[in-house]
């Protein structure tokens, strides 16, 4: 299985004597004094020093930079000043790292540290914008700019790495591993979300996920006999038009004792055209980020399990595809869920629901969670309604809202929450089952949580996160290129250290 690594980083005491000699890029973070290590070579400190009093610098703020192109006195290509205040933020800190990530190409980067208190979170920041998924790209850029220059191009793919000096650097070591399990969890979901269809099938998803047995996760794959049997005919019915089979994979982190788990649910559609009720094709290639939610609790799994979390979760994914075959569910069907309810299908393209209908349902039969959050790229509704910039998020728990908000505001990750209401529910009442999947276009994502809490459970904690707007934003962010964002690991993981860990 290819995944995509994050840069090796290393640690190590600093050693201004021998700066001038090392090659590739070179990065200093700059405090409040302005002041820089003492012991460069003259003639890069009288260079630095004119960037440091220009106007320029001036202009940049916390986490910004100022970069110098084969500056004087070294043999690096590159000397980037990075403003960073002693009493910086952490987002300021992980702005920062994104501004070396940014530009990190191959070769060797050296960032001088110091004694930044907060140099782990620059580390973080720095190797989640260093993210690069190109393993489609027959001919990398700089492969090709070697041969265009008549020299030979590399048998084999050449890395990035990365130096932090510091005074304390075993201790800056110790401080980065969690950003470093917290960086290769969301490499894993933008990965998955990156792939297309064509390679990432229920099939190879579900092998993905069972490689992680080998960092002591249990994974179980529920095929569709097994599915039938346990009455899906809700998720069933969204997959029956393609070649592709349906299946619900559940992994399990136990490191909690006996804690009853948080439960965590994501909505795996590896490819949506929409079924019958087939959406236009302008813009319809990005539906292979539609799997967005179960690509997020496969990465949160990844997290916990690299960093020996103390805390029992167990992750379910309803892995389908939706396709427009002759066997295909169609608008007017009446299908029976695991729960006993009657659904009618009045827009095959709202099939998300109809998949977290069963998988939430199983996960609150089976394993008594004590919370149940479920993640989707669930409707078009909610980036009229929030946009790029925030997730939405519904629950019948105060107390949840609050700890999920305070999670999503300490990593970055911005939510909303939105309504959840009785009145709501007429909307998606059928004239001929016990519910409708779709109310039309009004309140689109609130009739959607509405209609998903019809399966949850009288006095089960449980929140619905809409991730349609923030999954794939249209450009890159601070802390990552254009493509899947991996919005969510860092929230959840953060919820899960915060509230569920046993102490």
């Amino acid at each position: 299985m290819r995944m995509t690594s994050p840069v090796e980083i290393s640690f190590t005491a600093t050693e201004i004597t021998g700066l001038s000699g090392r090659e590739g890029r070179i990065a200093v973070l700059i405090g409040d004094s302005g002041k820089l290590p003492a012991g460069l070579p003259r003639s890069t400190r009288e260079a630095a020093q004119r960037a440091l009093d220009s106007a320029g610098w001036a202009a940049v703020k916390p986490g910004g930079a100022l970069e110098l192109a084969y500056p004087a006195g070294l043999q690096a290509s590159a000397l980037q000043l990075i403003s960073l205040p002693r009493r910086a933020t952490v987002a300021e800190a992980r702005k920062a790292g994104a501004a070396i990530g940014a530009k990190l190409g191959k070769g060797e980067t050296t960032v001088l540290a110091d004694r930044h208190s907060l140099a782990a979170e620059v580390a973080l920041g720095l190797a989640l914008r260093a993210y690069d998924f190109d393993v489609y790209k027959t001919r990398k850029a700089d492969e090709a700019e070697t041969a265009e220059d008549g020299g030979e191009e590399s048998g084999s793919e050449k890395r990035a790495h990365v130096t932090f000096m510091a005074a304390e650097p075993e201790a800056l070591a110790r401080k980065a591993e969690l950003g470093a399990a917290i960086a290769e969890g969301v490499f894993f979901t933008r990965d998955l979300t990156n792939e297309p269809s064509n390679v990432l099938t229920t099939s190879d998803f579900a092998d993905r996920l069972l490689a992680m047995q080998e960092i002591g996760i249990e994974v179980e794959v529920l095929d569709e006999p097994e599915l039938a049997k346990l009455g899906m005919r809700a998720l069933l019915g969204v997959g029956q038009g393609s070649e592709s089979p349906s299946k619900v994979v559940v992994m399990r982190w136990n490191g909690g004792g006996e804690e009853a788990p948080l439960a965590l649910v994501g909505k795996g559609v590896v490819f949506d055209t929409g079924g019958i009720s087939i959406k236009p094709a302008a813009g319809m290639e990005e539906m292979t980020m539609d799997m967005g939610g179960a690509a997020v609790v496969a990465g949160v799994m990844r997290v916990l399990a690299l960093r020996r979390a103390k805390a029992n979760v167990v992750g379910l994914v309803g892995l389908v595809e939706n396709m427009p075959d002759g066997k295909a569910q169609r608008p007017g069907d009446i299908v029976k869920s695991m729960k006993g309810d009657t659904i009618e299908i009045i827009n095959t393209d709202a099939e998300g629901r109809l998949v977290l209908a069963d998988v939430l349902w199983y996960a609150q039969e089976r394993f008594k969670p004590s919370t149940v959050i479920d993640l989707a790229t669930l409707t078009g509704a909610v980036l009229v309604a929030l946009g790029y910039e925030n997730a939405g998020i519904f629950t019948n728990d105060d107390a949840l809202s609050d700890a999920v908000t305070k999670a999503a505001r300490a990593e970055g990750e911005g939510v909303w929450r939105l309504p959840l209401a009785p009145a709501y529910d007429k909307i998606i009442d059928s004239r001929l089952a016990d519910v409708k999947n779709s109310g039309g276009r009004y309140a689109g994502s609130i009739t959607a949580a509405q209609f998903l809490q019809r399966f949850i459970k009288k006095e089960q904690s449980w929140m619905h996160i809409d991730i349609a707007g923030v999954a794939l934003p249209p450009g890159g962010t601070t802390l990552s290129p254009k493509g899947a964002s991996g919005w969510g690991v860092m929230t959840l993981d953060r919820l899960i250290r915060d509230r569920y860990e046993v102490k």
